[in-house]
């Protein structure tokens, strides 16, 4: 059983533990476990016949987990969660998913009512059957209903950041073939989107069969769905769909083109095509001849098929039909690299929910390149995860000052803060306090059920507050866990406009605030856009990738990102140099 596999399986122990309403420390055991086994690079099982290492000595993992990672790995099998799974069917699992029904209200579901899939839930809400229920009401009734297609979501597509993992052990594994010569990631997830339904591959390779055969011995294959000459479909343990296509060397590129997509990008392209007198499919671009004979004019490349249309090849970040080829009239902009990025302007340390010191986040910084940082806890509203009040972050800048001495001609450590936006407007901290601070973020993370107007007028106050330099997150979505709060971002952006402030786009997956849409409106707009990690780890900081995806998605170019000029320049757009 790899790495994968295991995580899979501590996740989904978790998840039963949670419906049971088990111990949460117990159940954030497994999560945390889950989490650092699958980003390690060594498998579980090879330091397990490793004698010179010990799983203990992996954080989050102790003596009792280390020992069910042996069993996993030995039998494939974990006896506490078979018993589980015999008590609670897997589908139920889906409820926990739903915003705002919480395992305990979905527990009082399947033992009263004996519902256990999304579909049954949403028929019982539509009967009112819910409502009827001790603790609840027409209102949770309400709010489970409104949440079942946020929940099938979540059960169908996963973070671009995890199919990226998936995708690597695939491409691993497949690349042992000596006879395949070409290999493309296509879909949704070559296209960056934030989630992936399903992986497409394209390969040009000697044999199919030899092919076809290396992906049916992928370790975490759980069945064949179909196999042909040239195409193969299977399901993983994850219940992800994995279609393998081989296709011939001169068709390679249209082939590659087809499967990225988008559909609606694609029938852009056929309408262009047929203008000229051509046809184009997933086979080549064809010149359509007046006898309505056809004859292949371009296929092995992208390039190919895009220059047979007078086209230049399309990153396939912008693949969406929404104002590419409009840009190519003129050439399309030069996308954002992670290496434009100079700093990282949002993450926390263990001074509030961070895992690492204020030392080693610096450290870490260094590591990757960075001319400089914000360290930006959390303030005191935050309770739950120690938020700072005004004496204890004063005392962090005062370190944070003689720090810069230590790592002075290394990085620059701005003193920051990540300031919470009160339920009922204003900041979490007085301005006297603020003021003395170089890079203060505005947060809503409390109120997020108000009105939009309640909302935005919160925003508004905050970004025409002087000390305030971004808001972060600014529309607070979970990908696949909490639609966004109701905002204007229209309202928003016309105050970061007038004041010179900047909006985030936040690089942690389950985030990805602002989403692409409203990126590219920010850039129309003018109002440059912060990309950060809001690492809460070292590791944290690897994030940063994933948002730049997700501007390259908005056509975000180096010259549209606040984070990739030097400080003294970013002062001067805040008009404070």
């Amino acid at each position: 059983m790899n790495n994968a596999q295991i995580a899979a399986k501590f996740e989904m122990l978790a998840d039963l533990l949670e419906f049971q309403g088990a111990n949460s420390f117990r159940i954030r055991a497994y999560r945390n476990a889950a989490r650092t086994i699958e980003g390690l690079s060594q498998q579980i099982s090879d330091i397990l016949d490793d004698s010179s290492q010990k799983l203990t000595d992996l954080e989050g993992i102790g003596k009792d987990l280390a020992e069910k990672c042996q069993v996993l790995v030995e039998t494939d099998k974990l006896p506490q969660l078979e018993e589980l799974q015999k008590k609670i069917p897997p589908s139920v699992l889906a409820m926990l998913r739903i915003p705002g029904l919480g395992p305990k209200k979905a527990a009082v579901i399947y033992k009263e009512l004996g519902i256990s899939t999304l579909e049954d839930l949403k028929q019982a809400c539509l009967d009112e059957k819910i409502r009827a229920l001790k603790g609840f009401g027409a209102k949770t009734e309400q709010t489970i209903l409104s949440g079942i297609d946020l929940a099938a979501t979540a059960e169908q597509r996963v973070y671009w950041a995890k199919a990226d993992k998936l995708v690597q052990r695939l491409r691993e594994h497949l690349e042992s073939v000596k006879g395949i010569e070409k290999l493309t990631f296509a879909g949704s997830y070559r296209r960056g989107k934030e989630t992936v339904g399903d992986i497409d591959i394209l390969t040009v390779a000697e044999s199919s069969t030899e092919a076809m055969d290396c992906l049916a011995e992928f370790p975490e294959m759980e069945e064949v769905i179909a196999r042909g000459d040239t195409k193969m479909s299977i399901r993983l343990a994850s219940n992800m769909q994995v279609d393998l296509r081989v296709v011939p060397a001169k068709s390679y590129g249209a082939a590659s083109l087809y499967f990225t997509g988008s559909k609606e990008h694609n029938v852009k392209i056929r309408g262009i095509a047929k203008q000229r007198g051509m046809k184009i499919n997933e086979y080549g671009v064809f010149r359509v001849n007046e006898d309505g004979s056809e004859t292949f004019i371009a296929g092995e490349t992208e390039e190919d098929v895009y220059a047979a249309l007078d086209l230049p090849w399309f990153p396939p970040e912008l693949r969406e039909n929404r104002d590419e080829f409009k840009l190519a009239e003129t050439g399309l902009p030069k996308l954002i690299t992670v290496e434009d990025i100079v700093g990282d302007m949002h993450m926390h340390t263990d001074a509030t929910d961070g895992v690492n010191t204020l030392e080693e986040m610096i450290e870490g910084s260094i590591a990757k390149g960075y001319q400089y940082i914000a360290i930006t806890d959390h303030s005191k509203r935050v309770s739950m995860a120690n938020g700072l009040n005004a004496e204890r972050l004063l005392d962090q800048w005062k370190t944070i000052d003689e720090l810069q001495k230590k790592y002075d001609g290394k990085i620059q450590i701005l003193k920051g803060l990540e300031c919470d936006i009160l339920e009922q407007g204003g900041m979490d901290l007085p301005d006297d306090v603020l003021e003395q601070g170089d890079w203060i973020i505005a947060s809503v993370h409390y109120g997020q059920n108000q009105s939009k107007q309640q909302i935005t007028d919160r925003i508004v106050g905050a970004l025409e507050n002087p000390n305030i330099c971004i808001v972060a997150h600014p529309t607070g979505r979970l990908i696949n866990r909490r639609e966004p709060y109701e905002v204007d971002l229209d309202a928003v952006f016309q105050c970061a406009k007038e004041n010179r402030k900047f909006v985030e786009l936040n690089a942690n997956p389950a985030r990805l605030d602002l989403n692409d849409v409203y990126c590219h409106t920010a850039k129309e707009q003018g109002i440059l856009i912060g990309i950060n990690s809001d690492g809460h780890k070292v590791e944290g900081l690897d994030v940063m990738r994933y948002g730049i995806l997700q501007a390259r998605r908005a056509g975000l170019t180096k010259e549209d990102v606040v984070n990739t000029r030097p400080w003294n320049d970013i002062l001067k757009l805040l008009g404070r140099a």
